[in-house]
């Protein structure tokens, strides 16, 4: 999810409350978090926006909110602590350091996954942070930034299951989310400008979609799929806390990941995303994202990595 790329000029040319189940929840349940103020050098993109304007980027400054839409059952990228009623991942702290520099606090929504890549947001959020990957799809109806990161995507099976290669999972049954970049690799539709793909696992798998990459995690566990797709951290994750399932073999491709903004916003977005791509732009040249990378997956992905071959 991670991310010079070669996706830039292709970017810049179309440039929980609720029950916690999905890449995204089908509820548009919101909090607040309290992203700072200031930015390093004392000041803030809004500071320097005339906030009587009519677009998008004036309409956040004015209101002091950035309303951000993320997945919260997506660890260690974001997820939703019921318990103590508080946010964390890695998103999570880069869309706080996203608001710090524009000067606003962030407002979390939990839209369903397939509702944030559609575009037509009818401004009920103001862009997702959620480790989106820039898709020629999605770039018809969605702006996006600069990568923020680049994910390394993986398959896991069973722990101690009989399926040591990619080509033992013909026939077999793989879980993924759907309408997300795993869904369409297995389909060998995935299609991110500036990129290229060899397809390691065989055609004839049988694809089983779920509405979050944990609740196909949760069914490799109970024996449901013989293998599971998602972000490696993703599946390193669910191994660290001690769910019965192994990495199968090592990255299958990377997906540069990056902030998205509805094209059709009811006020225009382009000044947002001119101004977030300079914010990004920023995070990556203070080391603020290869920090907070160190600090969720121990590894920077803030730099692109050649696809697996």
């Amino acid at each position: 999810m991670m991310r010079t790329s070669p996706v830039k000029g292709s970017v810049l040319l179309i440039a929980a409350f609720a029950v916690v189940a999905s890449a995204c929840a089908s509820s548009s349940s919101s909090s607040t978090s309290a992203g700072g103020l200031t930015s390093p050098a004392g000041n803030t993109v809004c500071s320097s926006v005339d906030k009587s304007g009519t677009d998008l980027l004036a309409k956040i400054c004015a209101s002091g909110v950035l309303r951000v839409s993320t997945d919260p059952a997506y660890p260690p990228q974001s997820s939703y602590d019921q318990a103590t009623r508080t946010w964390q991942g890695f998103d999570i702290d880069v869309a706080d350091a996203i608001a710090k520099r524009l000067g606003v606090t962030v407002q979390w929504k939990t839209p369903a996954w397939g509702v944030i890549t559609a575009g037509s947001w009818d401004g009920r959020w103001d862009v997702s942070v959620g480790s989106m990957t820039i898709t020629k799809e999605r770039a018809q109806v969605l702006d996006f930034t600069t990568p923020y990161y680049y994910t390394p995507a993986g398959l896991a099976v069973q722990k101690g299951s009989s399926i040591t290669s990619f080509a033992q999972l013909a026939g077999k049954t793989v879980g993924s989310c759907g309408a997300c970049t795993y869904e369409y690799y297995l389909e060998r539709k995935l299609n991110i400008p500036g990129y290229s793909f060899q397809y390691v696992v065989p055609a004839n798998v049988t694809i089983k979609t779920y509405n979050t990459d944990s609740t196909a995690i949760q069914d490799l566990v109970l024996g449901r799929l013989d293998a599971a797709m998602s972000a490696e951290p993703t599946l390193q994750e669910a191994v660290n806390k001690g769910k019965p399932i192994q990495l199968l073999g090592g990255p299958v491709f990377y997906e540069p990941l990056a902030v998205a903004i509805d094209k059709s916003a009811p006020e225009d977005p382009a000044g947002l995303t001119s101004r977030l791509d300079d914010v990004i732009n920023d995070l990556h040249t203070d080391g603020t994202l290869t920090s907070l990378s160190m600090k969720w997956y121990h590894q920077d992905l803030t730099v692109s990595q050649p696809q697996a071959a």
